[in-house]
């Protein structure tokens, strides 16, 4: 017989099942990845715990207690207490070089789309806060089709309609909200992460600006939380890297070849094992259209210009039936 030569559709189903053994292989740097999320997560619950002590040290039940029964006999002149998962954190425990103290503080936000600079308002919405959350729920993304390793992807590049197109995507399926606030709307996956992590603040604003005080020691584990998110990002991006600099070589390669044997002895180098036949059988969508009797049935169908609009629904049903057996 002879060879089948390579065309678009065979370097781009080779493409996709080599990248993803790529990224299902337990590499050291697939595995930093996990153990930084697994980390997190650790870190997150403790830390956590600790702002718990502090804000109620700073915002005793009593005093909420209090305040919202003023609110429910007085109406809105009372309304201070309200839910927050970003708090103004210092401490006044440093001296500069004339051996006065200094105030150091910081915004720590407990959200899945806190920031993770510090900093309030719109720094909560910049790609670092999106990237951790792609790559926290990487695998439920995955699941839908979508692209959780886009930003890593892009690092380095200027925004562009492809980055963005996948970032909507993936903010939309895990419910982001718009407002840049810590407070914002989020809804699904990303109101269920943020519930966990609400406390009683009394202000007025957003993040209740006046700082809430802490010790040394207490701010120093807040910044160990917030470093083991970023290192969430970091470690997602050095695994995402390595894949891309594979995936590159591996396009390259494959746009030289000729013939789809090609392919195939490279997916049999890299050790993985891959179906000729099954890649010839199947088009992009994965119907068998080169089985005889499928392909019969579907070129009777074109020849046939008199079908009612029935006849060829019928048709076609019985087509993708014959395929899925």
């Amino acid at each position: 017989m002879s060879k089948i030569r390579m065309n678009t559709e065979y370097r781009n189903k080779l493409y996709n099942k080599i990248k993803d053994v790529f990224e299902k292989e337990e590499t050291q740097e697939r595995q930093g990845f996990l153990e930084a999320r697994e980390n997190f997560e650790n870190k997150q619950t403790t830390a956590f715990e600790l702002a718990r002590q502090v804000v109620e040290r700073s915002y005793p039940k009593e005093d909420v207690a209090t305040l919202r029964a003023f609110k429910k006999k007085y109406g809105d002149p009372c309304d201070v207490v309200a839910k927050d998962k970003c708090f103004y954190f210092a401490h006044q425990e440093d001296v500069n070089d004339e051996g006065e103290k200094e105030e150091t503080k910081s915004h720590f936000d407990f959200g899945l789309y806190g920031n993770l600079n510090g900093r309030e308002s719109y720094a909560c919405s910049g790609d670092d806060s999106q990237h951790f959350a792609h790559a926290y729920y990487r695998e439920e993304l995955k699941e839908k089709g979508l692209n959780p390793d886009i930003i890593a992807q892009q690092s380095g590049k200027d925004d562009n309609p492809h980055k963005t197109k996948h970032i909507d995507a993936n903010n939309k399926f895990l419910g982001k909200g718009s407002s840049y606030y810590s407070n914002d709307n989020g809804t699904g996956i990303t109101s269920k992460f943020d519930d966990q992590f609400q406390l009683d603040v009394i202000g007025t604003s957003h993040c209740r600006s006046r700082a809430i005080a802490c010790t040394k020691a207490e701010y120093e584990q807040f910044e160990q939380w917030r470093m083991a998110k970023a290192n969430v990002v970091s470690k997602h991006q050095t695994w995402i890297d390595s894949i891309s600099k594979q995936t590159e070589q591996l396009k390259i390669g494959l746009k030289a070849y000729r013939y789809l044997s090609e392919g195939i002895e490279l997916a049999t180098e890299l050790g993985i094992e891959l179906d000729e036949a099954e890649l010839v059988r199947t088009n992009s969508t994965g119907l068998t259209i080169y089985n005889p009797s499928n392909l019969a049935s579907m070129i009777k169908g074109m020849k046939n210009k008199n079908q009612t609009r029935e006849d060829k629904i019928k048709a076609r049903l019985q087509y993708e039936k014959q395929s899925v057996n």
